[in-house]
Formats: structure tokens, C-alpha cells, sequence
């Protein structure tokens, strides 16, 4: 994957190089898969955040990034959802954990959902 990456890199570089206002450039599907769900979060107004996974944020940047306050950030660390490290005085969250949290997150939602759904069908609540 990564020597796709650094392929496709480069040659959205090159292009990127040419005047002109379009760019034309052949990607592998993983990039061009890549580039889409960016463009589909820009286009929904949503914010895009790129860091490195090994990167740490505060608990407040926590905060932000998973959009709940920073109290709630403190429960989830102090039950071991979200791995931090202090630093002096400072807990510091890698992003890698947030990510990994948003994703443990995900799965329960979905599977909270299709139970919630299934509950709605047995009852009849259903158009």
C-alpha cells in the first residue's frame, strides 16, 4: 500500500505541476477511494483532520475531535476507553486511541441500532 501511496503521490504532483486549471492523473482504487471520502466530508461541511496515528492531543483537542466536552473525555479515560499517558501534569490521548474508540463506537451503534430495529419490527411499529 505504501509504495501505491508514493506512486500516486508523485504522479499528483507531476500533474499538479502542469498549468492549467484541471488536473488529469490515473490513481490506484485505494487512493482514488481515499481522496473521495475527503472530498464527500468537505462537501458535507465537515471538518478533516490528518495526523499521524503515533500523534498525541490534549484532552480538550480530544474533545473537540470526538465533539463531546472534556469531562466526558476525563470518564472515558479514567474507564479505559481512551489510553493516555501524563506527562508532567498533562494527560496526553494518541489519536490512534481516538480512532480506535470512534471505531469500537461505530460497531456498537450499528449493533444497537439493529436491535432497536428488530424490537420495532416485533412490536408492529413499523409503516
Amino acid at each position: 500500500m505504501t509504495d501505491l501511496l508514493s506512486r500516486d503521490a508523485a504522479a499528483l504532483h507531476r500533474a499538479l505541476a502542469e498549468p492549467g486549471n484541471e488536473v488529469s492523473v490515473e490513481l490506484s482504487r485505494e487512493t482514488a477511494e481515499l481522496m473521495s471520502r475527503l472530498i464527500d466530508a468537505q462537501a458535507r461541511g465537515e471538518d478533516i483532520v490528518v495526523s499521524p496515528a503515533n500523534a498525541e492531543v490534549s484532552p480538550t483537542e480530544a474533545a473537540v475531535l470526538l465533539a463531546m466536552s472534556r469531562p466526558q473525555v476525563r470518564k472515558l479515560m479514567d474507564r479505559g476507553l481512551l489510553t493516555s499517558r501524563k506527562v508532567g501534569t498533562h494527560h496526553r490521548i494518541r489519536v490512534s486511541s481516538i480512532k480506535a474508540f470512534l471505531d469500537a463506537e461505530r460497531g456498537r451503534r450499528r449493533e444497537a441500532l439493529t436491535e432497536l430495529a428488530a424490537i420495532q419490527n416485533e412490536l408492529g411499529l413499523t409503516e
